[in-house]
């Protein structure tokens, strides 16, 4: 399927880089995987704010999002790494994304 409106939040309110929305998907609609495509958000096609450093926390659900019995089946952070900006190139507005990951190093040098 494809990006819906009402699902994206925008939890801070801060200026585009800086903000944290929340998005929720029906797990037997679009999976994270099609999330995480480069592309599902679309600056110009789903008339969005995002820019690069803004993070979008998914919620996939295994129903709808938020109905009796609905539960939660995987969540992944998502960290907004470009956006393509040139508005003659067919991926116009195209809102690309990196999964946020913690590097065992990051841990081993603070021992």
């Amino acid at each position: 399927m494809a990006y819906v409106a009402g699902r994206l939040i925008n939890q801070t309110g801060l200026p585009p880089g800086r903000n944290v929305y929340r998005y929720d998907t029906d797990i037997t609609v679009d999976t994270i995987g099609v999330i995480e495509t480069a592309g599902f958000f679309n600056n110009l096609d789903d008339s969005l704010n995002l820019a690069k450093g803004d993070q979008i926390n998914v919620f996939s659900w295994d129903a709808g999002p938020f109905l009796t019995a609905s539960l939660v089946q995987n969540a992944m952070q998502l960290i907004v790494t470009n956006v393509i900006a040139n508005d003659a190139a067919t991926s116009a507005g195209a809102v690309n994304t990196a999964q946020v990951f913690l590097g065992t190093s990051l841990f081993s040098s603070l021992l």
